[in-house]
């Protein structure tokens, strides 16, 4: 994991007001730490995730955080909730067909302070 200084630094040569926040606020609380570390990389280091690696990955009702972008390419059929910066429209629309339960980071650091029962996908 990155130091909070290193993850600072980095923070000053973003521009997308979304992530700066989202950054801020998992830097403030102490259990976030690790995804602000993550989403402090550059752009093209940043995960961008399938729904096929998801649906490999994740078990059954289970949350998982995507530190960056989850794109369309395959399909969830089991019943979890998917958390990530950003999602790309066709994704979106897909996790809403199947009924799957969509967050951003933000809104999850609000619902779940502590971090409990997040598994990370990078």
């Amino acid at each position: 994991m990155k130091p909070r200084s290193l993850i600072e630094k980095q923070l000053k040569r973003k521009t997308n007001p979304e992530l700066v926040e989202t950054i801020i606020a998992c830097k403030k609380n102490k259990n976030w730490e690790k995804v602000a570390s993550l989403l402090s990389y550059p752009k093209r280091k940043r995960a961008k995730i399938n729904l096929e690696k998801i649906e490999k990955e994740a078990k059954e009702g289970e949350i998982v955080l995507i530190p960056g972008k989850v794109l369309s390419n395959g399909n969830l059929t089991k019943k979890i909730k998917v958390v990530s910066l950003f999602f790309s429209k066709a994704s979106e629309e897909k996790l809403l067909n199947s009924k799957i339960d969509t967050k951003t980071i933000l809104e999850e650091i609000k619902l779940n302070p502590h971090f409990k029962g997040i598994k990370i996908i990078k």
